[in-house]
């Protein structure tokens, strides 16, 4: 594809050399640069692209996009100057892949808590529903029955798009894409077309990133700003930041609720440790997944799913006999009814959801003595360290007894992290939290100290099936570990 042809649309300061120049890839990392690469020098947070230049034209590359032109630009290279190489690299990238996102029905999903339940709940739907489906998501991504490992919430645009091509590629109408807040401002999502944006929620979380919890808030609302007309915007009424969120949209304004007036409003009939039962507009209909924050998820996929033009009766009949996504209130239940939940919940209002559903379940228990709930929780490291006193006193608040363990330190002393931590743990709690930095020792710490019919929560790590420290991952699965833990105890 000609250069020329690449810029459609890309806002230009200056250009070098010829436009005419013929493109054969497109990179932003000059290490994959080759003969006839159009390179594009993106400033990140950690390394800036400008610093690559020489290189990219030492492999190869037949042109080069900047936001600075180095002194010295070869006569066989061609240059292009742009204001924000970010934003450019995104339009560059659909039209260098002649708008996958256009050939198909693209679903975002942005919140601090249920983004990847939500979207991986949809793909289960639509694929139930008969139809052939993609997922970008944390977990995962997924053409139909293929899956490809996930290294970031949002992949970069260029990959986005390459996945989106073997998408449409392999037959699929929709795909459903979790859309992180470091991506609206990284540009990660910038000539994407999507057909819905779906707000879950926002609570404290990034703040390491975007500094203010109100530019993480401008964050989220900058995706739905970006909606076209034609596309639909559908928020969680009850949030109190919902409707920010569709301000200053184009797309058609939708809601859900539990609590307030909604397009698509839910009410619990009965939540317990095996089901939910919900009516969703006059229709009485039971869940696998369990919770109200379930409930929410529930409800932004059906009603995504109805905006989508999908029969009601037909999406809560699958919706009903779907599973919630892996790591996500996962159980691990003991033979003497010790159980076991395994859940992603890493900030404080998604810790505190799942611990207040817990004590649901704990006061439906049998007569007698009350289980105690046992909390394994950490925080991840090189992250939101103002959240880590936070996670530690919701714990303490709604816990038996709390272990404090670490999670990912990635390049950060462990220590430090739980100390960190300590320090939200009021006096009155002292007694009744313990300090573990070994994360298999604090599961199994964990285990002996719980008797039949309690309940283990291990949370913040959910699906991870690693333990990032100091830069190198080590296996390590909360779920095999706890299962190994029960076996050893004699439970399993």
């Amino acid at each position: 594809m000609q250069l020329s042809s690449l810029l459609y649309k890309v806002p230009l300061e200056a250009t070098a050399g010829s436009m005419d120049t013929d493109i054969i890839s497109l990179t932003m990392d000059s290490r994959r640069v080759t003969a006839g690469s159009l390179f594009v020098a993106v400033r990140g947070t950690v390394t800036d692209g400008h610093e690559y230049i020489a290189r990219a034209i030492e492999l190869g590359a037949a042109a080069i996009l900047c936001e600075t032109l180095p002194a010295v630009t070869p006569d066989n290279v061609a240059f292009v100057q742009v204001n924000d190489s970010a934003r450019a690299l995104g339009l560059l990238a659909t039209n260098f892949y002649e708008h996958p996102s256009k050939k198909v029905r693209l679903v975002g999903v942005t919140g601090t808590n249920g983004k990847t339940s939500v979207a991986t709940l949809l793909f289960r739907l639509f694929r139930s529903l008969g139809y052939r489906c993609g997922l970008l998501s944390t977990v995962q991504n997924q053409i139909d029955d293929t899956v490809i490992p996930a290294t970031h919430t949002t992949p970069d645009v260029i990959t986005t798009n390459q996945l989106l091509v073997q998408m449409r590629e392999h037959g699929c109408t929709h795909v459903f894409m979790e859309v992180s807040s470091h991506a609206v401002v990284q540009e990660r999502i910038a000539g994407l077309h999507f057909a819905g944006g779906i707000f879950t929620n926002i609570t404290h979380d990034h703040l390491d990133f975007h500094g203010t919890f109100d530019n993480y808030i401008k964050a989220k609302k900058g995706f739905f700003d970006q909606l076209p007309r034609a596309a639909f915007a559908l928020t969680n009424a009850d949030d109190k930041r919902g409707g920010v969120m569709l301000q200053n949209t184009l797309a058609r304004k939708e809601s859900y609720s539990l609590q307030t007036l909604g397009t698509f409003k839910g009410k619990i009939l009965a939540d317990g440790l095996f089901g939910l039962e919900m009516d969703i507009d006059d229709r009485r209909v039971w869940f696998k997944l369990i919770g109200r924050f379930n409930a929410y998820n529930l409800l932004a996929v059906y009603g995504a799913a109805v905006l989508l033009g999908e029969d009601p009766e037909d999406v809560l009949t699958q919706l009903s006999g779907l599973m919630p996504p892996p790591g996500r209130f996962e159980q691990v239940i003991s033979n003497d009814r010790v159980v076991g939940i395994v859940d992603y919940a890493h900030t404080p209002d998604a810790l505190q959801n799942v611990l207040e559903t817990i004590a649901e379940f704990s006061q439906e228990s049998e007569a007698g003595q009350l289980p105690q709930v046992i909390t394994v929780v950490g925080c991840g490291g090189n992250r939101d360290a103002t959240k880590r006193p936070l996670m530690a006193a919701i714990a303490c608040k709604l816990s038996t007894r709390v272990i404090l363990t670490s999670d990912n330190p990635r390049n950060e002393d462990p220590m430090a992290i739980l100390e960190q931590m300590q320090a939200g743990v009021p006096p009155i709690d002292f007694k009744k939290t313990t300090t573990i930095a070994d994360r298999r020792e604090a599961i199994e710490r964990a285990v002996a100290m719980a008797r039949p019919h309690d309940i283990i929560l291990v949370a913040g790590k959910g699906h991870e099936t690693y333990q990032e420290i100091k830069g190198v991952k080590h296996d390590f699965d909360d779920r095999a570990v706890l299962r190994e833990a029960f076996a050893n105890h004699g439970n399993v």
